[in-house]
């Protein structure tokens, strides 16, 4: 009898393992996606691609970065918020998904649907136009908008980018004379006339500012950019309504600390590498590595900042 009841308790054993064994897995065990919701080319595409190579060789798995554009960000924000919280799909995001999105009631997804592992990416965002336009600055734009037609081309009307650009013509008396989103804004942007002024990244400029067929009118950063030091940043002319753009490395807020950590670990390494530094002196972007419970207090920080924007 009693080697009966010893090998039912070993069957029992063995089943019980073989039920509960895969969720003991050590992350990461399969293929990561890393969702970029904007078109590749772009610094917060360029350090996604990096991060994401870096876990295939820290772990040993495939990792590959997904481009889904359109909705401004939601739609691949909306991908990872329907996965599962295990740490196989992660976001590289952009600070207006989990601020202006939200609060604007525009995601399907509540502020308590991501935890950030780390913010990355601070933007060299600006306000742009062709070297043509007789004005060089936001006061020399608003006079000439009083009595001219200027078109706005911007990432999405409800952007915290947008929103200050718009805030900024209200102050100064004017408005623009139309205004259109952009899944990118860029030199085509400006060279095909599609907008006569554009909110948009160095990167994605910097092929017309280097050739001389656009210039700033105003940076869109707590401090000068860089590699601009001359372009006065917009609360320098337009005190008050500024807030950065930013990016960062998010999963679902229920995803297992195991695979954070991990994740976290590749991603801090390449934000402490001399390449990500090179990209940092190249474009002007502010890149580096805000974790843990300074990544959380960053993010209820812009949220409040964004929202104080909006009620503007």
């Amino acid at each position: 009898m009693n080697l009966k009841i010893a090998k039912i308790a070993a069957v029992l054993a063995v089943s019980a393992a073989t039920i509960t064994g895969p969720a003991f897995a050590e992350f990461p065990e399969r293929p990561i996606e890393v969702v970029v919701p904007w078109p590749p080319g772009d610094v917060e595409d360029i350090i996604a691609r990096m991060i994401s190579d870096q876990l295939q060789a820290d772990y040993g798995v495939p990792s590959a970065v997904v481009n889904m554009k359109g909705g401004g960000g939601i739609i691949g924000a909306s991908h990872v918020a329907e996965a599962a919280a295990d740490g196989y799909t992660i976001g590289m995001f952009t600070g207006n998904i989990l601020t202006a999105h939200i609060i604007k009631e525009r995601a399907p997804f509540g502020r308590d649907a991501f935890i950030p592992l780390g913010i990355a990416v601070n933007y060299p965002m600006g306000l742009w136009t062709r070297s043509d336009m007789p004005f060089d600055d936001v006061a020399g734009l608003a006079e000439y908008a009083k009595k001219n037609d200027v078109s706005l081309g911007h990432f999405g009307f409800k952007g915290p980018p947008t929103r200050q650009t718009m805030l900024a013509a209200k102050k100064l008396g004017f408005e623009f004379s139309g205004s259109a989103a952009f899944d990118e804004t860029n030199c085509t942007t400006l060279t095909n006339g599609d907008a006569d002024v554009v909110i948009s990244t160095v990167k994605l400029l910097k092929v017309c500012l280097d050739s001389g067929d656009a210039k700033g009118l105003a940076a869109f950063t707590a401090t000068r950019i860089s590699i601009l030091p001359d372009l006065p940043t917009l609360d320098e002319q337009v005190p008050g309504i500024a807030a950065p753009a930013w990016a960062g490395i998010f999963v679902r807020a229920d995803t297992p600390q195991d695979a954070r950590d991990k994740i976290s670990a590749a991603a801090a390494k390449v934000m402490a590498s001399d390449e990500v530094a090179a990209i940092a002196a190249r474009t002007g972007a502010v890149l580096g590595w805000v974790d843990g419970d300074a990544a959380v207090e960053f993010v209820d920080t812009q949220y409040l900042r964004v929202e104080q924007l909006f009620a503007q």
